[in-house]
C-alpha cells in the first residue's frame, strides 16, 4: 500500500507525539528556564496535553491539504466513547462513598493477613483493584487503585523507585486484571462480539492465567520493597461526616448504571450530569470532585483516537505480515508506542483468522499495556492522578518504561506457558 502525503504528515506527527510524551521534563526546564513564556512550556509539560496538541496539528493540517468540510468530516467519523466514558467512570469513582468503601473492604481483608498493616493493605490494593477492573471496568479500577496508593503510600515520605515501582506494577495489573470478564478490557472489548468471545471464554483461557501474573507481580513488589513498607503506617484518615447508607448505595447505583451503559454515550452523560446534581445536593459527604483530570484524561484519549485514526496503513501490514507466534511479541511491542485497543480493533478486520493469532494477538496487546502512557486507554487517569505525588510533578515516562519490565516479563510468561 503506497500512503498518501497526509498519511505520512498524520504517522510523522504521531512519532512526533509520542516523542514528546517522552521529552515533559525537558519541557518543564524551559518553563524555569524562560519565564516570559512558561505558561505555554508548562501546557506541553502536561502528559495529558500530548496528544490532543498534535491531533489539533493534524487537523489543521487536513484543513489546509483538503480544505475545512474534510477536516470537520474527519474528527466526526471518529468514535469518541472511549474517552467520553473514561471521563465519566473517573469521576463517579473517584467519589467519597465509592473510595471509602474500597478501603474498608480492603482493610478488612487485611486484618486476616499474618502482615504488617501498611504492607498487607497495600498487597491487597494491588491484587484486589485490578482484578476488579474486570467487573467495574478497568478506568474505574485504574481511579480506585490510583487514589487509595497516592493517599495512602505515594504520599508519605518513600523512595521514588518505590514511586515507580509501584506505577509500573500497577499499570500492568491493571491492564491484564480486566481480562476475567469480555466487557472491561479496552482491547477484549474491541474483539469480544466479532470473535464470540464471551465472560466463560475469558475467564477459562485469559483470566485465571492473568489473575495468577497479578498475584505474583504485587508479591514481587512487596517483597522488593519490603523493609521501606514496614517503616510505614496506615495514615489516620481525617474526621468526615459519615455517609449515609442510602446514598453510599445511590453511588454505586450510578457506578453500575455508567459501566452497563458505557456503549452509548448520551445515556451515560446523561447519568453523569444526574450524579453531579446529587453530588452537589450532598456536597458534605464529598470530597473534591476529579472533573479537571478526568477532563484532561480524556482529551489525551480524544488526541489518540483523531491521531490514530490516520495510522491503519502502516500498523495493519505490520501486524498481520506476523505469524501467530510472532504476533504476540509484536503486539507488546506496538502496544507500548500506540493504544493497545487499536491494535486488537485491526485485528478484529481480518477475516479468517486463526483461535492461536486471535490468542496471541489479544495477550500481546494486554500483556504490553503497562509500559507506557498511550499503552492502555486507563493510564492517563492513574498519571493524572498520581503524577503529583512524584519529584517536578510528573512522571518520567523512560522510568516508568523501565519499572514496567519486569512486571510485563511475568504477564508474558503467564500468558504463553500457563
Amino acid at each position: 500500500m503506497t500512503p498518501s502525503t497526509l498519511e505520512i504528515i498524520a504517522a510523522a506527527l504521531f512519532a512526533i507525539a509520542i516523542i514528546h510524551t517522552f521529552s515533559t521534563k525537558a519541557f518543564e526546564r524551559l518553563a524555569h528556564k524562560r519565564p516570559r513564556h512558561a505558561g505555554i512550556f508548562h501546557l506541553l509539560a502536561e502528559v495529558e496535553i500530548v496528544f490532543g496538541f498534535w491531533a489539533l496539528v493534524l487537523v489543521l493540517a487536513i484543513m489546509a491539504m483538503n480544505g475545512a468540510r474534510d477536516a470537520i468530516e474527519y474528527v466526526e467519523s471518529r468514535n469518541f466513547t472511549e474517552p467520553l466514558f473514561v471521563f465519566a467512570v473517573m469521576v463517579v469513582a473517584a467519589t467519597r462513598p465509592v473510595l471509602q468503601t474500597a478501603m474498608r473492604v480492603i482493610e478488612l481483608a487485611a486484618r486476616a493477613l499474618p502482615l504488617h498493616g501498611a504492607l498487607a493493605f497495600y498487597l491487597l490494593t494491588m491484587i484486589v483493584v485490578p482484578l476488579l477492573g474486570s467487573f467495574i471496568t478497568e478506568p474505574a479500577a485504574m481511579t480506585l487503585a490510583a487514589l487509595i496508593l497516592g493517599g495512602r503510600y505515594c504520599g508519605q515520605q518513600v523512595t521514588e523507585r518505590f514511586k515507580y515501582a509501584t506505577l509500573g506494577v500497577l499499570f500492568v495489573n491493571i491492564s491484564i486484571g480486566g481480562t476475567l470478564t469480555h466487557f472491561a478490557a479496552p482491547p477484549v472489548l474491541m474483539v469480544a462480539d466479532t470473535w464470540k468471545w464471551d465472560t466463560l471464554f475469558m475467564l477459562s483461557t485469559f483470566g485465571w492465567k492473568a489473575a495468577c501474573a497479578v498475584i505474583v507481580n504485587a508479591v514481587l513488589v512487596v517483597v522488593l520493597f519490603r523493609g521501606e513498607l514496614r517503616t510505614l503506617d496506615l495514615p489516620v484518615e481525617r474526621e468526615t461526616a459519615r455517609v449515609p447508607l442510602p446514598l453510599v448505595i445511590t453511588h454505586f447505583v450510578f457506578l453500575g448504571l455508567v459501566v452497563a451503559t458505557a456503549h452509548h454515550p448520551p445515556v451515560f452523560i446523561g447519568l453523569l450530569l444526574f450524579f453531579l446534581g446529587i453530588a452537589n445536593a450532598y456536597e458534605r459527604h464529598q470530597d473534591r470532585l476529579i472533573l479537571r483530570e478526568g477532563l484532561l484524561v480524556g482529551f489525551f484519549l480524544a488526541g489518540l483516537v483523531v491521531l490514530g485514526g490516520r495510522q491503519q496503513w502502516w500498523l495493519e501490514p505490520a501486524l498481520m505480515s506476523m505469524g501467530s507466534d510472532a504476533v504476540f511479541l509484536g503486539a507488546i511491542g506496538l502496544t507500548a508506542f500506540t493504544d493497545n485497543a487499536a491494535l486488537t480493533y485491526l485485528g478484529s478486520l481480518v477475516p479468517g483468522l486463526s483461535d492461536a493469532f486471535k490468542y496471541a494477538l489479544v495477550a500481546g496487546a494486554v500483556t504490553g499495556g503497562g509500559l507506557t502512557v498511550i499503552a492502555n486507554a486507563p493510564n492517563p487517569a492513574g498519571i493524572a492522578i498520581l503524577q503529583d505525588r512524584f519529584d517536578e510533578g510528573s512522571v518520567n515516562p523512560l522510568l516508568l518504561f523501565l519499572a514496567a519490565i519486569v512486571p510485563t516479563i511475568v504477564a508474558a510468561l503467564a500468558f504463553r506457558y500457563l
